[in-house]
């Protein structure tokens, strides 16, 4: 979900992929604007966020068994991750750190987004669910010298204003053995044709410029500042949507929507 800024190769900055790139912003104001416009929507599963929503089982269900079977736990039980530590950057309104805490995690919620924190925090309040939400963004909890089991980073990456930056500061905050886990969409003919032309102009399940194609990210874009960070690549997978089913489901099709996984060795 974007707007339109440069491309991720474009201009690069020579700090990018190094540890200096820990201490460049990766917070894009014109993105931030754009969510704290359609803020109050989060929990509206006909609203903005409607596919969202509909990704949620998908998404949810794939972060459970992947940590599940890292861990050593069962993923079908009642709490697969209790006792590990999480932290999702980018956390927007808490669709995904609510199902983390009920699936038993200790769970922090990040976002540079007063607007977006403050419904989060609300929503979990009202939910009786304890959930630790902080306005802030990746590199700043680096500074904090925080880190999780597992960290989450999930439609965001493609937001940022500095993407190596963003994936350097990722990776820091993942304790030795723990899993990240990131979504986002690749940079191809077909993802323009679906998740702009389509979702946005067709369908217009997103508001138009939710997207900028120029800064969806290729899965090796990806994957190499992880390695350089030190995290061995687990495994990656496509999202497709069947309009017939009505639904999302995990697929080797990586040309829209896809998922990596890396863990700190």
């Amino acid at each position: 979900m974007m707007s339109t800024q440069s491309t991720p190769t474009a201009s690069p900055d020579p700090r990018q992929g190094s540890p200096e790139a820990l201490g460049v912003s990766t917070i894009d104001s014109t993105e931030i604007a754009k969510f704290n416009a359609m803020a109050e929507a989060w929990w509206d599963p006909h609203g903005d966020f409607k596919p969202l929503h509909q990704l949620g089982p998908t998404r949810i269900g794939f972060i459970r068994d992947v940590a599940a079977r890292h861990f050593g736990r069962v993923a079908a039980g009642d709490a697969p991750l209790d006792g590990l530590s999480l932290c999702e950057i980018g956390c927007g309104g808490g669709l995904l750190t609510e199902p983390m805490r009920r699936l038993g995690a200790e769970v922090t919620g990040v976002d540079p987004s007063a607007r977006n924190i403050g419904i989060a925090r609300s929503h979990a309040e009202t939910s009786g669910l304890k959930i630790t939400y902080l306005q802030c963004a990746a590199e700043d909890m680096v500074e904090r010298r925080e880190s999780f089991d597992i960290v989450l980073a999930m439609e965001v990456v493609e937001h940022v204003a500095n993407v190596d930056a963003f994936i350097a500061s990722c990776a820091q905050l993942v304790n030795p053995g723990g899993l990240i886990f990131f979504s986002t969409l690749n940079r191809t003919a077909k993802a323009f044709a679906l998740a702009i032309v389509g979702a946005e102009y067709i369908m217009r399940w997103l508001p138009r410029g939710t997207h900028d194609w120029r800064k969806f990210v290729k899965p090796s874009e990806l994957a190499h500042p992880l390695r350089r960070a030190g995290l061995a690549i687990e495994r990656m997978t496509g999202v497709t949507y069947n309009p017939l089913a009505d639904r999302w489901s995990l697929s080797r099709d990586l040309d829209v929507n896809y998922m990596l996984v890396a863990k700190r060795i």
